[in-house]
């Protein structure tokens, strides 16, 4: 009878024994972003900068909707201020996907560190 084994497979459907890598990513955070080279198993960066604007998409998206009940609110009570503020919080959330942080990291750790956790809370990445 043979041992059963785990094995790894990358963004591109290529497929390892995992008993025969020598190395790979520490963490899973970006695991659709892996790519097998030989016995090596690395993290695409760019696919990896895709992964990672698509969680600030899916993380916004509740925080888009409380911040329009919150505009709403500003306009039935005639409050300028108020508006104001949620409309560049609302901005400021359109934008995270695009922030410079994520296009110039050079690393999958510069990537993890461009959370934007003021405006998008708690980091997955952390």
């Amino acid at each position: 009878m043979t041992e059963p084994f785990v094995s790894i497979v990358d963004k591109d459907g290529n497929e390892k024994r995992a008993d025969e890598l020598k190395s790979q990513p520490s963490t899973r955070d970006f695991r659709e972003a892996w790519v097998l080279s030989g016995d090596v198993i690395s993290e695409d960066l760019n696919a990896a900068k895709e992964l990672f604007k698509d969680k600030i998409r899916e993380v916004r998206k509740p925080l888009l909707e409380a911040e329009d009940t919150v505009y709403m609110k500003a306009l039935e009570a005639d409050d300028n201020t108020a508006k104001q503020a949620s409309a560049a919080k609302k901005t400021k959330l359109r934008d995270a996907p695009a922030a410079s942080a994520i296009s110039s990291a050079d690393s999958i750790d510069a990537l993890k560190a461009a959370w934007d956790a003021d405006l998008l809370g708690t980091s997955p990445y952390s």
